[in-house]
């Protein structure tokens, strides 16, 4: 993207704030974590533990929970309806560790209740992974070659890219919601402080979606404008 628009007042116009709000959203999430993985739960359960919990207290008996390495390398994967959790969440008894593998436990409640927006999700995945690899040559190669026609084909794999960042937004605050809801009935959560970390950790993870959407839809206006100026 930046190979034709850092000098367009018009690209910093758009993307600019959205870059600095990505930045913004990234530092709440590792002041937050650092802040709450040095809290331990008075529970003292683990994060495997808490979202082992959550999942046999609705039922979910046959999602195996391992452990995967990486820093907040947390995942849900529907395919195998496997919990994978970093070291740091797996092990941990913090409330940092409870709050992000009960969010990941609440993916898996999503994928076993037919939540629309996961399943709209996954269906997106091959196109807009295609569309990811895509959409910027493709858009490159149309104006070397003066061919608006590629330049559109590149738009809209770009707009799937889009559409799956917005479609991701609901999944992420839904799986949040479940969790907190979750650790407070199952008293993992004993207090207000408690739920205070949670609440932080979750949050800031959430910003971090919110702003990789706002910089995409921005992405895409952009590119809308410079497909016109060519047209």
């Amino acid at each position: 993207m930046g190979f034709f628009s850092l000098m367009d007042p018009v690209w910093w116009f758009l993307v600019g704030p959205t870059i600095l709000l990505s930045l913004w959203a990234q530092y709440k999430v590792k002041s937050a974590y650092n802040k709450w993985s040095r809290r331990s739960t008075r529970s003292g359960m683990s994060g495997a533990q808490a979202a082992a919990d959550m999942l046999s207290r609705e039922g979910l008996n046959d999602v195996r929970i391992e452990m995967v390495d990486g820093f907040l390398s947390d995942h849900y994967d529907p395919s195998k309806r496997v919990l994978r959790l970093s070291p740091g969440v797996y092990k941990s008894n913090s409330i940092a560790a409870v709050g992000i593998a009960c969010h990941e436990a609440g993916h898996a409640l999503q994928h076993a209740r037919g939540y629309a927006f996961l399943g709209l999700r996954s269906v997106l995945v091959p196109t807009a992974s295609l569309g990811s690899w895509m959409a910027i040559p493709l858009i490159i190669i149309g104006f070397i070659f003066s061919s608006l026609m590629l330049v559109k084909i590149g738009i809209v794999f770009f707009g799937v890219v889009v559409a799956f960042q917005l479609i991701t937004l609901p999944v992420e605050f839904n799986a949040s919601s479940r969790a907190k809801e979750a650790l407070q009935r199952n008293m993992v959560l004993s207090n207000g402080d408690e739920v205070q970390g949670v609440n932080e950790v979750l949050n800031a993870a959430a910003m971090t979606y919110v702003a990789a959407a706002l910089s995409a839809v921005a992405q895409l206006i952009y590119l809308i404008i410079l497909g016109n100026r060519r047209d």
